[in-house]
């Protein structure tokens, strides 16, 4: 089925056009077909189907352990829900470092299942060669620089990146290779504003900043943060738009309780 067969509303070469009118990009995770369609329906314009669907759906302490079988799982499952944004799928750890011609057989695996429209990547010029690849097949790649997750034994820290001025020429450096490189969109995350403005303005792709400031050209939440299903993460750059983890937690305490009281069902609720 063609992309206007599909009536999708969002694609690559309209956040472009965004970015060059300046209008700011909405984008949040999503993992399972239910809440994919509550997003579809907000006028979001593009859906990251994270690895860190590792965290908020598996309960690991990383996005590592995550395999690219359950990356396509989630995925499927939100490409049932959506119409109109783009979805972008995370290439898991192991799936495209170190091997170009791995990664490109792991790209083409998750956009021929999934059917997504695009993936992301990790890394800067350490992984070029990868993205190279995958770009010459047509796959549509996002970047992501900054906190890298996947990375984060190396790091130690989830602290604030580039700080130091060797670090954020690196990272300016790195962003500048993944646009030329092809790269439709980047991800900068957990890193000074000021940086995040300054890579923001020198790139014509769109920057989306998670911890990056306002000053780039959008932002991306994790579902479960943002709604605060997650009581136990609370990062300087998260504003929580709901407390979904006590609304829960008050409904099925009262389902227990009417259950044990022989409350529910009552007359009216059965056959």
């Amino acid at each position: 089925m063609s992309v206007e067969g599909k009536n999708r509303v969002m694609t690559t070469h309209r956040l472009l056009e965004m970015k060059r009118n300046g209008e700011k990009i909405a984008m949040i995770t999503a993992y399972d077909y239910t809440m994919a369609s509550i997003v579809n329906e907000a006028n979001i314009d593009i859906i990251l189907v994270g690895d860190s669907a590792a965290n908020v759906m598996a309960g690991h302490e990383t996005t590592l352990p995550i395999t690219i079988d359950q990356m396509i799982y989630h995925a499927q499952s939100v490409m049932r829900a959506v119409k109109n944004p783009l979805v972008v799928v995370d290439m898991p750890f192991g799936t495209y470092q170190g091997n170009s011609k791995f990664a490109l057989s792991n790209a083409i695996r998750i956009m021929k299942e999934s059917e997504a429209d695009a993936v992301k990547l990790e890394g800067g010029q350490e992984v070029l060669e990868s993205i190279e690849r995958i770009l010459c097949a047509g796959i549509p790649v996002m970047g992501h620089l900054g906190l890298t997750p996947q990375s984060i034994h190396k790091f130690g820290t989830y602290a604030v990146r580039a700080k130091e001025e060797a670090e954020a020429a690196k990272l300016i450096e790195d962003a500048l290779a993944l646009e030329e490189a092809g790269c439709f969109a980047l991800v900068l995350e957990k890193i000074p504003a000021e940086l995040g403005r300054k890579v923001a303005e020198k790139l014509t792709i769109p920057v989306i900043g998670i911890g990056a400031g306002r000053h780039v050209d959008g932002q991306v939440l994790v579902m479960h943060d943002m709604l605060g299903l997650t009581n136990n993460f609370s990062p300087k750059f998260l504003r929580r738009y709901a407390n979904l983890h006590d609304e829960c937690l008050k409904a099925f305490s009262q389902y227990v309780e009417d259950v044990k009281n022989q409350d529910f069902p009552n007359e009216k609720e059965q056959y």
